[in-house]
């Protein structure tokens, strides 16, 4: 039987390669000078056939995962990071803590916000769920955007736990970032509280809305009713 390694998914998955695709993403994932993506490259391939690939090789040991992320393409990386997470749950927590130490270790290659969303709750999230998360608060000080948004991802885990504590004190935290992917994660993560509770969202808004940047705020708000949008739009001053 032929080992399985990270050259032999990269082969499976240029397979699948669709230049229009990647032309298209490209431009999507904001990949010009001076932009967020500024460098990343695609091959072009659909969410489904990167799944399919993920299923395929979710045996990929994790040496191999390290290599597949450390391509300048963005769907070998995102394989990468879905093989760690597909692996999470079924690992013992002696693999769980070295998938979670890799992770975090190569940040610098999950850089981009498909790569953190899909990756941050299953990895360090999972890992984190009945340990202490003081490395997830460290996380939010980072002068890395993509750091500051795994933090707050990885929450979603524990959001869906109903516990979301962190959550709000991340939050809180990063109140005054500059950038607006900060902006829409924190206040997606506002929203997915308030969707278990409302009371804690709505003291959390009572206290920041007025400072609050306005995207963010408009995500948190997205899910109340139309006369409770009205209420927190009016403190902001929108």
């Amino acid at each position: 039987m032929q080992t399985l390694t990270s050259k032999i998914v990269q082969a499976r998955l240029r397979e699948l390669a669709d230049p229009v695709l990647a032309e298209g993403a490209q431009r999507y994932f904001k990949t010009g000078k001076g932009e967020y993506g500024e460098g990343d490259r695609f091959l072009g391939l659909r969410a489904a056939q990167i799944h399919a690939t993920v299923k395929e090789h979710r045996e990929l040991s994790i040496p191999e995962v390290v290599k597949l992320l450390q391509s300048p393409f963005n769907e070998d990386r995102l394989t990468a990071v879905l093989i760690w997470v597909t692996q999470m749950p079924k690992a013992p927590d002696s693999v769980q803590k070295v998938i979670y130490e890799l992770y975090l270790a190569n940040t610098h290659r999950i850089n981009s916000w498909g790569l953190v969303d899909c990756s941050a709750p299953g990895v360090v999230g999972y890992y984190l769920l009945d340990k202490n998360r003081k490395p997830v608060h460290r996380l939010a000080q980072s002068e890395i955007l993509w750091e500051r948004r795994i933090a707050v991802l990885a929450t979603f885990t524990w959001i869906r736990k109903k516990d979301c504590a962190d959550t709000l004190k991340i939050c809180e935290v990063l109140l005054k970032d500059r950038e607006d992917l900060i902006h829409k994660a924190t206040g997606w993560m506002l929203r997915e509280v308030g969707k278990r509770d409302l009371a804690s969202l709505e003291g959390f808004l009572d206290a920041h809305a007025r400072i609050m940047p306005r995207t963010m705020l408009r995500y948190a708000i997205e899910r109340m009713s139309p006369e409770r949008r009205g209420y927190y739009l009016k403190l902001k001053g929108s």
